[in-house]
């Protein structure tokens, strides 16, 4: 590593809860503090010519709240067009509630206890409405290994509703 590059790192450890602390204020949830900081500290590293020196703080926190604010107004822009659309198609979807009814929930539940990389192709076969071919481009998979994860996706569904069901009954 490089002296610039030691030096950028020194002053993360020194620095970086601070500014972590003031990204979770400023934002919604942990991811998007996370996200935020990421972004306003690349936007400072690339602002700030050369090693850290005692204004780059202050120009730290500065970035922090801009990408907050930018990061606040996307995600309101988002809801803005997503609720548009579901008006001009007169189906209201909510991605992120829990759902009302019980066998909607216990879906929901069952897809969260299978491996990743199958619920991701379950994903994007069912909510995504995309073919095994579309899915092989999207996640740099062949089209058949997208096939063989939804294949064991379902089995795994199947098996957990299954043990829930029998869970139920006891």
């Amino acid at each position: 590593m490089d002296d610039v590059s030691e030096l950028w790192s020194d002053w993360l450890q020194q620095h970086g809860h601070r500014l972590m602390l003031f990204a979770r204020q400023q934002t919604r949830c942990e991811a998007d503090a996370e996200d935020v900081l990421q972004n306003a500290l690349v936007k400072t590293w690339k602002t700030h010519d050369g090693g850290p020196d005692d204004k780059v703080i202050s120009l730290a926190y500065t970035n922090v709240k801009r990408c907050a604010i930018d990061f606040a107004r996307s995600i309101d822009r988002r809801r803005i067009r997503e609720d548009a659309s579901a008006r001009e198609t007169g189906e209201m979807i909510s991605w992120f509630d829990l759902p009302e009814d019980d066998e909607a929930r216990a879906m929901q539940v069952a897809l969260s206890k299978i491996p990743e990389k199958f619920r991701e192709v379950v994903t994007l076969k069912i909510w995504g409405e995309l073919t095994f071919d579309e899915i092989g481009k999207t996640l740099n998979i062949s089209p058949n290994t997208a096939a063989s994860r939804y294949r064991y996706a379902m089995e795994g569904l199947r098996r957990c509703l299954k043990e829930d069901a029998a869970e139920l009954r006891k």
